[in-house]
């Protein structure tokens, strides 16, 4: 190991776009689309995503800004240091490290529920019980080999997981596109009766969209992971900033259209009865528009792929947050070390790779808890930063800003409030998204894991503690 190296610069346009677009696209649009639907109806969850889209667009701003003119690995970390110092840095940070590692550890635990629907007959072996999930020995190895193989490839350095990366994303985009495309000519107006919005007056009606406007940031974060490798790009920055845009547009389009594709094949009942076997209603609706069940499993390996490129694309960035935190004496040294011949920050990746290896003995229960528990550190992380864009701003007006954002005090203001807000909601009972007793748990575990490294580190560290060594 040798951490006086410099990342490498490989990875082009096309890498850029497909990390960040192939993180948002992953496999909730297979997995959460029924219970989006069941609660929210169509139209109420494809407005979910678009509140949740414009959250996420605004915040994108202020990240195409403060990307380009601060290039440097930890994205987060750096942009907070600069606007807030140590503790702020380290408060934002540590969240969006949350945020990824949840990410990581939701994708680990759907893999080998997915193949459940491929295989039926897959789950052998049982060992044990986790609040109604039966845990199988197959379920168990089946992730945890596909989390060594991720790990792996992301050792072995950052282009290989791009390449990987975009491959994968091209047959997502692919799958998607051939259920909406289908969907238009076999599906039928008639099924969308009585599941456009759900409630029974404009307050339930909103009741019910928000808790999918609340989560969407959850599956449309994925653009924060290109700050994070931005000294591995090799784009001009002012392009940079475009494509992370471009991803966001793309990534909310792509939910939109699928969701609505799947109101507009199955009726209220259809999905209903889908719900009551698989749960996997847009495999069903692919099965149905095609009269084909080979058709719903592969939608199925599509989604198996958005997995897979969510997976690769916030062990990318969650190591990234955690080696930029080692750099600068916010948790152990022996993250911010880089493999000598592939220049990854192993350790930091072999870290993140075994938490979400720890996530799957947890079962499939650990999917709504991570997710919401990582939501709320996104949303918070976000909050942050767009406060941090308005500081920055008016702290160092002069900073070359390849890509600069017109009328910034408006728009980090909307990504504050917006943002805010949506944490917030996780703390208030009654709000319809707040976090039960398990998140509750992860999330206070979380807060405390961070103040014991601050107390530490500034023990042991003093006044280096949140800046890098020259």
């Amino acid at each position: 190991m040798d951490n006086n190296k410099k990342f490498n610069k490989v990875l082009n346009s096309m890498d850029v776009l497909t990390t960040a677009f192939g993180a948002m696209i992953g496999w909730g649009w297979v997995v959460s689309t029924g219970e989006w639907v069941t609660n929210s109806g169509v139209l109420g969850t494809v407005l979910g995503f678009i509140i949740g889209g414009i959250m996420i667009f605004f915040v994108g701003l202020t990240y195409s800004e403060l990307t380009t003119a601060i290039p440097q690995t930890g994205g987060v970390r750096v942009f907070a240091f600069k606007a807030f110092g140590p503790f702020g840095s380290f408060i934002c940070s540590w969240f969006m490290v949350l945020s990824y590692i949840g990410v990581v550890c939701f994708e680990a635990c759907s893999l080998p529920t997915v193949i459940q629907y491929i295989f039926p007959g897959f789950l052998k072996g049982y060992l044990y019980t986790v609040s109604g999930f039966d845990i199988y020995a197959s379920w168990l190895a089946l992730a945890i080999i596909l989390a060594i193989l991720i790990t792996l490839i992301n050792i072995k350095g950052i282009k290989a997981a791009a390449i990987f990366q975009t491959v994968l994303t091209v047959v997502i985009a692919a799958v998607g596109i051939i259920l909406v495309v289908a969907s238009a000519f076999s599906g039928n107006p008639s099924n969308l009766k009585g599941q456009m919005l759900l409630g029974d007056n404009t307050f339930t009606i909103f009741k019910n969209i928000m808790p999918v406007a609340v989560v969407a940031p959850f599956f449309l974060f994925g653009f924060d992971v290109i700050p994070q490798v931005s000294e591995e790009i090799n784009v001009p920055l002012r392009k940079v900033g475009k494509l992370m845009l471009l991803s966001i547009i793309l990534a909310v389009a792509f939910y939109g259209l699928v969701v609505f594709a799947v109101g507009y094949s199955l009726s209220s009942g259809e999905i209903a009865k889908s719900m009551g076997n698989s749960g996997l209603i847009t495999a069903d609706a692919m099965a149905k528009v095609f009269s084909s069940e080979v058709m719903a499993k592969v939608l199925i390996i599509g989604g198996v792929c958005g997995i897979v490129t969510s997976w690769n694309s916030f062990l990318l960035g969650g190591s990234r947050a955690l080696f930029s935190m080692a750099q600068v004496h916010m948790i152990p040294s022996l993250f911010s070390k880089l493999h000598k011949k592939y220049k990854t920050p192993t350790n930091a990746i072999l870290l993140v790779g075994a938490l979400s290896i720890i996530s799957v003995f947890f079962g499939k229960t650990m999917l709504v808890w991570i997710s919401n528990v990582a939501s709320f550190a996104c949303c918070l992380a976000y909050c942050l930063v767009s406060i941090a864009f308005i500081v920055i701003r008016k702290k160092e007006p002069n900073l070359p800003r390849p890509y600069k954002v017109k009328h910034y005090w408006a728009v980090g203001l909307i990504a504050s409030i917006m943002s805010g807000l949506m944490a917030i909601l996780y703390l208030i009972p009654g709000s319809g998204s707040a976090f039960n007793f398990e998140e509750a748990v992860i999330a206070v575990a979380w807060v405390v894991l961070g103040a014991f490294f601050i107390l530490i580190s500034k023990r042991i560290f003093g006044k280096r503690f949140g800046v890098e060594d020259e």
